[in-house]
């Protein structure tokens, strides 16, 4: 385990440096960028336009096999183009599927700067757009550097490119990890048209360095930045960004290894998928009109009990998941997507969601911040073994991956 100094940040060096303390746990005062943006608050977005008919009702179901032959599939996104879809390889690559074909040349290949030989919570894990990125081509990743740090980079496609030059890379936010699991990996551009950011505690077990509760640290925390200044700016409404105490990129915190996190593009609502440790899985929800602050718990509660089990513990401003499940049923929770298509919109809000142990499938809708329609789809979609994600396209459609290297897209059965 590395020790570190304590974080700075600095905006002359186009980084901030993040380490984790082996002897301190608290909250600690340092110095952030200044808050200087003034950021709009999360919005609606428009419901998904498609290029074949809608299905009236609610439709059978069924799982379609689109590609193989993937190496380690963790992310799916699209670009906003139709014909084209981005696989992420967690040894660090990134694949295109052009009209469902998997073609022979990476879009982006960074191997060579990617850790993803110790665990298989390492190595590149995210990919997100920029909302511009059809006039910019400007898209962000989630990478282990071979150093075991967790980099937030920038990359620049030429205008309609299917490669990217990996020179173009620049590096936004270093994260030092204290250990090699329980590094996130999500990264997406809200409704509000800024990143969100998602990092676990760091690692071993229980959380041992505090992170999760430490608002003096990034790790085990949802962050949120503008990454239109120069490395980035902190909005001025994240719920932090008064406390001379606290990492103002924060928006969330209390989770243990937020791997897969979605927004509801109609409400604006951040669904999280946290990994348990000992016995639950949980998956959070930030209801918009509550604007970010929330503490999801970890390391005080697992799930909406206490940890460790059996141990008394105060709740008081902690945020209950809106579903929970137990390791009898599996034992790693794979966040999912909000159904926000045209195909089938007797499925709109439907949260779409799986099992890596497991590969069960299973949805419920959100209503008031409470999870509602509780389905399990697992025995007409089929299990799914080594689920890692699950992503849209250009229309809203939802697909899943495997760690074997399949990815399939959900649609009607008819």
């Amino acid at each position: 385990m590395r020790l570190r100094d304590d974080p700075v940040a600095s905006a002359g060096l186009g980084t901030v440096r993040l380490g984790v303390a082996a002897l301190s746990i608290g909250a600690f005062a340092c110095n952030q960028p200044a808050a200087t943006s003034d950021s709009p608050e999360p919005t609606a977005s428009p419901t998904a336009s498609c290029s074949t008919a809608p299905v009236s009702g609610a439709p059978a179901l069924r799982a379609e096999l689109v590609a193989t032959a993937l190496e380690e599939p963790v992310d799916l996104q699209s670009s906003g183009d139709r014909s084209r879809l981005f696989v992420v390889e967690r040894a660090g690559r990134i694949r295109l599927l052009r009209d469902g074909a998997l073609q022979a040349t990476p879009f982006l290949d960074i191997r060579d700067r990617v850790q993803s030989e110790v665990t298989r919570e390492q190595g590149l894990l995210g990919l997100a757009f920029h909302p511009r990125f059809a006039e910019n081509g400007r898209f962000f990743v989630n990478y282990t550097s071979r150093e075991g740090e967790t980099h937030i980079a920038e990359f620049r496609a030429a205008a309609g490119a299917d490669s990217v030059d990996p020179a173009t890379e620049r590096t936004v936010l270093l994260a030092e990890q204290p250990f090699s699991s329980h590094c996130g990996g999500q990264l997406r551009f809200g409704p509000d048209g800024l990143l969100y950011i998602a990092l676990g505690d760091g690692g071993s077990a229980g959380d041992p360095l505090g992170n999760a509760q430490s608002l003096g640290s990034l790790l085990g925390k949802i962050l949120r930045i503008d990454i239109d200044g120069t490395p980035y700016v902190i909005p001025s409404t994240n719920p932090f960004v008064l406390n001379s105490r606290a990492r103002r990129e924060i928006w969330a915190l209390g989770l243990r290894n937020p791997w897969r996190f979605a927004f509801d593009g109609s409400t604006g609502d951040l669904v999280i998928a946290d990994v348990g440790q000992r016995n639950v899985e949980e998956i959070d929800v930030g209801v918009a009109a509550r604007h970010g602050g929330e503490n999801y718990g970890w390391a005080v509660t697992e799930g909406s009990a206490c940890f460790p089990p059996g141990t008394g513990c105060s709740a008081e401003g902690l945020e209950r998941p809106v579903v929970e499940y137990t390791h009898s049923e599996g034992c790693a929770v794979t966040g999912g997507v909000v159904y926000r298509g045209c195909r089938m919109p007797g499925y709109a809000g439907t949260y779409f969601y799986g099992d890596f142990c497991r590969g069960f499938v299973r949805s419920f809708r959100l209503e008031g911040g409470h999870a509602t329609d509780e389905r399990d789809w697992t025995e007409v979609l089929g299990v799914h073994e080594n689920l890692t994600s699950f992503g849209t396209d250009a229309e809203g459609e939802v697909y899943m991956l495997e760690l074997g290297g399949s990815v399939y897209k959900i649609g009607p059965a008819g």
